[in-house]
């Protein structure tokens, strides 16, 4: 007895001592990462977001940024906002749980309910209608946000998304685990932290693989942000319910009726780039898919004037983005970083990968 009450004071210590580790954790991260923009209470959500004003004679609409999962808005703001400000009125918004903004009283908790949320800062800051780019997970919000508030859409640009159920509809174990009642709040509060600083510069390397991490990108984009417990809760419960939403919203795709384009890698390690980038083209009347060789997951960093040039063909510019495509091939034809521990996904479904 005296043996199971001693294991039993030992596993309740351990856990005290990873709910400390990850308190600290939290606190430290946010003192390194403050807000880097405004905040509004948006149905009682306090949102987050930089708002770029409208130059005098601005050449293209407004745009506003949607970013993925585990991510704030600084991960588009970084490499994209010096290519257009001065262009365009902007707008980069952390996403309801997400970097410095809250996800609210239970009113941000879907992906159709996030797009209402932007809609409504939009609507706060005088944007009546922008060409929305959307990174990874963030294509689902966008999606969400293009059916619901279709008067609001001018155009869309999708980066490396996800939008169409995959076979199995499997997700990373933690995001199960994390989204599950009780266990996955103990979790959070206390394994996340730890667990999640030691394997972030692996996960990092593979989400760019094949192409190389930029110099200072987790530290200058604030990932860690992601490894609080209530944003890791949020991240969880986001991708838990990602199967379900795209497996009811994709076959509606096909009455989004404005300029689309589509950017993804043949060497994506993170999404099936063969059933999500390819449906979008094929459902989205109009849409051009834009099929980048050895690109990754990160067209927003690896080749940030191709992104401009979709932005720039959606907003109605006459713009050769293949040609842009093959120059960003040349650039990164022999990357090849972390090949070895970053396995390309691939899925069985033979008809929908690329020709």
């Amino acid at each position: 007895m005296n043996l199971i009450c001693a294991a039993l004071l030992f596993i309740v210590a351990f856990f005290f001592a990873l709910a400390g580790i990850t308190r600290a954790g939290a606190w430290l991260i946010e003192r390194r990462n403050p807000p880097v923009g405004e905040f509004a209470d948006i149905n009682g959500a306090r949102i987050h977001y930089v708002h770029v004003p409208a130059p005098t004679g601005a050449e293209l609409p407004p745009i506003v940024f949607i970013h993925g999962a585990s991510a704030n808005l600084k991960d588009q703001m970084l490499p994209l906002r010096p290519l257009l400000e001065g262009r365009a009125e902007l707008l980069f918004i952390d996403r309801p749980g997400f970097g410095w903004s809250e996800r609210g009283p239970g009113n941000n908790e879907t992906l159709a309910a996030q797009a209402d949320t932007i809609a409504a800062l939009m609507d706060r800051l005088g944007i009546a209608g922008a060409i929305i780019v959307a990174h990874s997970f963030g294509g689902a919000v966008t999606t969400a946000f293009a059916q619901k508030h279709p008067e609001r859409t001018l155009g869309l640009v999708f980066l490396a998304p996800v939008s169409h159920p995959w076979p199995g509809g499997a997700t990373a174990w933690y995001y199960k685990l994390t989204a599950t009642p009780i266990i996955g709040w103990l979790f959070s509060e206390t394994a996340a932290y730890p667990a999640g600083m030691l394997q972030l510069g692996g996960a990092t390397a593979c989400v760019f693989s094949p192409n190389k991490v930029p110099v200072g990108y987790v530290e200058n984009t604030s990932i860690p942000l992601v490894l609080r417990p209530r944003s890791f809760r949020a991240n969880a419960r986001d991708v838990a319910q990602l199967y379900d939403y795209v497996r009811a919203a994709s076959p509606g795709y096909r009455e989004i009726n404005v300029p689309t384009v589509v950017i993804s890698g043949d060497r994506d390690k993170v999404v099936y780039a063969t059933i999500h980038s390819i449906g979008l083209e094929r459902d989205i009347p109009g849409a051009e898919l834009v099929w980048v060789r050895n690109l990754g997951h990160k067209p927003d960093w690896i080749a940030p004037d191709l992104v401009i040039g979709a932005i720039e063909k959606a907003a109605g510019a006459a713009a050769d983005l293949q040609a842009m495509a093959r120059a960003v091939e040349s650039r990164i034809a022999s990357d090849a970083y972390n090949d070895g521990k970053c396995p390309d996904i691939k899925v069985p479904d033979a008809e929908l990968a690329p020709t």
